[in-house]
């Protein structure tokens, strides 16, 4: 039926007879003469109607926006003052001859052309007509792509692809599991899988050695603009490897990927341990586009009186901090007094700063309200280790560290991002050796990757000071996102079960949860260890989306509803008597 997709049409289709199909992108009447936009998959093209042709003429004048219809036509050239260089197909346009109206439309809720308009809760309740906006189809297609690309590339390493049970055991993952009940087992309950990560390694278990999925996996969380309830993942798993061996394949795959699908060549990942990640850049997330490092400066600070930089300055606990950012004069009251509100919100009780003036006047030639309380000797020595030249404004973080890291993380990303300090579009970095546990509470550990992550030692060690064990585990991170993560894998019984003893897992709970897992440790588990990368987050990353609901089909909410049908919904309580659960309402 179809000879030609409209956004195909060309010069040299010229007298050319083309059958096309679409929706009606725009209407216009131009003195008798009527011009259709004819768009589909591929593209817009123009399609004439004029009086001769009656019948189409007089249904060309009915046609509204996003009508469905059948038009033959011949290719023609459009005039010269008519030549769109906007469009593709923008040197031609065709003369209609015949027009079919397959579907009529309602008046759509958003015009497609006109799609900013349109809040996000009305995109995703019509998320269908939304997703034939020529952006949100590009896109899914840059997803298609890397989907593709990654299969091929990981079927060219001799990896297989194996599908994992989406119904599966509740296991400690680090967030909520979707929990689904089971009607054949009442009382009982499956999981639906925050990941692959015990299958694939019993995959290792059974030989397979190099194994992949592109993986669904669900997760019961509070979301974020890059975080979605449901989600994919690209699941990597080899045996008789470490950290250097899944480092590399994973940077050679990405380098790849990036100058396969959108011409970008990443340079050499940079490699940076958690500790170092932490101490310059606040996060273990540390985008690299740009410079501004944090500088410790508690030894500073360690004899002042002042009690805001003086206590934390003696605290274990607590970082003392100083940020110089550049040319930072140019910023107002007002714009401190905003950026201040900003790092409110991590927690921090304010920003202190500084102004250099004039750095050869000492400090009369500094600007700060904290000032008074500084000895004259420790601003000095201050100014030489930030290295500190007239024009700057340097900004201070003092609390508990978790409090600073947090807010002068952020904060350097939100002067990058109002200043434009980026020296380059794009920038990949590891974060390495991770800690393998936090605290939960003062008695309470939990992992920071997962409990199957190798640490670095021995058990005895790890059992006697758990949190100062380090971890074989590895990040990637993309312009401050995390992308994956992955780690060397524990492939010895007794080492799982020290793990499980240090997150406080009685014996019992231990067999219940992860028998079949340590009884298959015992069956000649060879080492391993793999790496997840987020589809959604790398494509949202090479798309320029602003969140990873722009480039998911049919997405959720932030509070994990779906628009479009309405989902989650009650059923009846039939359905619900069959599974042998009983619903509690609220009040």
């Amino acid at each position: 039926m179809r000879s030609h997709y409209c956004g195909e049409i060309r010069s040299e289709h010229l007298q050319q007879e083309v059958h096309l199909f679409g929706w009606v992108n725009r209407r216009r009447d131009h003195g008798g003469v009527i011009f259709l936009d004819l768009r589909d998959y591929r593209g817009v093209v123009q399609v004439v109607f004029d009086p001769d042709t009656v019948a189409s003429f007089a249904l060309a004048d009915q046609m509204r926006n996003e009508f469905v219809i059948e038009v033959v036509g011949v290719v023609r050239l459009r005039d010269d003052a008519a030549i769109n260089p906007k469009m593709a197909t923008g040197e031609v346009e065709v003369l209609g001859q015949q027009l079919t109206l397959l579907n009529p439309s309602r008046t759509p809720p958003f015009q497609i052309d006109e799609y900013s308009e349109a809040g996000e809760d009305v995109r995703l309740k019509y998320r269908y007509i939304d997703l034939r906006r020529p952006e949100m189809q590009d896109k899914l297609r840059v997803r298609s792509k890397v989907s593709h690309y990654i299969r091929n590339f990981l079927c060219g390493h001799d990896f297989v692809d194996i599908e994992t049970p989406i119904l599966t055991k509740a296991t400690p993952e680090g967030a909520r599991d979707y929990l689904v009940p089971s009607r054949v087992h009442p009382g009982q309950f499956y999981a639906l899988p925050q990941s692959p990560q015990i299958f694939k390694q019993l995959l290792m278990v059974s030989g397979f050695d190099r194994y992949y999925q592109i993986a669904r996996c669900f997760r019961d969380e509070d979301l974020r603009a890059d975080r979605q309830p449901e989600f994919t993942q690209i699941d990597i798993e080899a045996s008789f490897i470490d950290e250097a061996d899944i480092m590399a394949l994973a940077e050679e795959m990405l380098t790849g990927l990036f100058k396969e699908i959108i011409d970008v060549q990443l340079d050499p990942f940079a490699v940076m341990t958690y500790a170092d990640a932490k101490k310059h850049y606040g996060t273990d997330r540390p985008d690299l586009r740009f410079g501004l490092k944090l500088v410790d400066i508690a030894d500073l600070m360690a004899e002042v009186e002042f009690k805001v930089f003086g206590v934390p300055a003696n605290d274990v606990d607590s970082r003392v901090v100083a940020l110089r950012l550049p040319d930072g004069g140019r910023l107002s009251r007002k714009n401190i007094d905003d950026l201040t509100s900003f790092v409110g919100i991590y927690g921090a009780k304010g920003l202190a700063y500084i102004r250099v003036n004039d750095i050869e006047a000492g400090v009369a030639g500094l600007q700060s309200p904290i000032l008074k309380f500084l000895p004259e000797n420790v601003v000095v020595d201050l100014l030489k280790r930030l290295e500190a030249v007239d024009g700057d404004l340097i900004f201070f973080g003092a609390d508990k560290a978790d409090v600073v890291n947090d807010s002068m993380g952020a904060l350097r990303n939100r002067l990058a991002a109002d200043l434009d300090l980026y020296d380059a579009p794009w920038s990949v970095c590891w974060v390495t050796e991770f800690p393998m546990f936090e605290k939960v509470d003062s008695t309470s550990w939990t992992a920071v990757h997962h409990p199957f992550t190798q640490p670095l030692g021995t058990v005895e060690s790890l059992l006697a000071d758990p949190g100062n064990a380090s971890s074989r585990a590895y990040d990637v991170v993309i312009n401050g996102y995390e992308v994956g993560g992955g780690s060397i894998r524990i492939h010895d019984a007794q080492m799982q079960r020290a793990i499980f003893e240090v997150l406080k897992m009685s014996a019992n709970e231990t067999e219940a949860k992860f028998g079949f897992l340590l009884d298959a440790l015992q069956f000649g588990a060879p080492p391993h260890g793999g790496i997840a990368l987020g589809l959604d987050r790398l494509v949202m990353l090479m798309a320029d989306a602003k969140a990873i609901r722009d480039v998911i089909a049919f997405p959720k909410t932030q509070t994990a509803t779906c628009m479009l049908t309405s989902a989650p919904d009650s059923v009846p309580d039939k359905l619900v008597r069959e599974l042998g659960i009983r619903v509690h309402k609220s009040s």
